[in-house]
């Protein structure tokens, strides 16, 4: 049995005076972004069954931007646990996830999502993964198969990078 993870990272965000970091808004960039991966995610099959979202604004407005009039996708629940949370912590929430999800979709920030990424993907396309290695930028989006018969079976080695893109691979002017 596989279970799929879809961990993105937010799009670009904003950070106006006085604003505290919780709730920045998304960038003019992370805007246009958005709606790209909502669509790329649909027309690549990769639908996910639940989707949870950091509290963040910028993290909500992503995904909020991504479905934005795509059915498929499934609405964000947010989760507190997820801002600015480091990697473990991140796999504790996937870990309560239940068996009658196969495909989850996070939508963090970094550094926790390109660490848990790190530590999660044993295999996939080498230039993949050296790309995610590299960098992963706001808008980042990691496709993991992972060998796990249950999400509590989620750990380190345990997955397989399928794809990885960034917006500007869909749009060189999107971030």
């Amino acid at each position: 049995m596989m279970r799929r993870l879809i961990l993105l990272r937010h799009t670009k965000s904003d950070w106006p005076p006085g604003m505290v970091d919780h709730d920045r808004p998304l960038a003019t960039r992370g805007r246009r972004a958005a709606p790209l991966l909502g669509r790329w995610l649909i027309s690549n099959g990769y639908v996910p069954d639940r989707v949870i979202v950091s509290t963040a604004e910028r993290t909500r407005e992503t995904w909020a931007l991504a479905r934005a009039g795509q059915t498929q996708l499934p609405p964000g629940e947010p989760e507190p646990r997820i801002y600015e949370a480091p990697p473990w912590q991140l796999l504790n929430v996937i870990r309560e996830t239940g068996d009658d999800v196969a495909t989850l979709l996070l939508v963090g920030h970094n550094t926790g999502i390109e660490d848990l990424a790190a530590g999660l993907i044993a295999a996939g396309p080498e230039d993949q993964r050296r790309r995610l290695s590299r960098k992963y930028p706001t808008g980042g989006l990691a496709i993991i198969d992972c060998a796990a018969h249950s999400w509590r079976d989620v750990g380190a080695g345990s997955g397989t990078l399928v794809a990885f893109i960034v917006p500007r691979d869909l749009d060189p002017e999107a971030e």
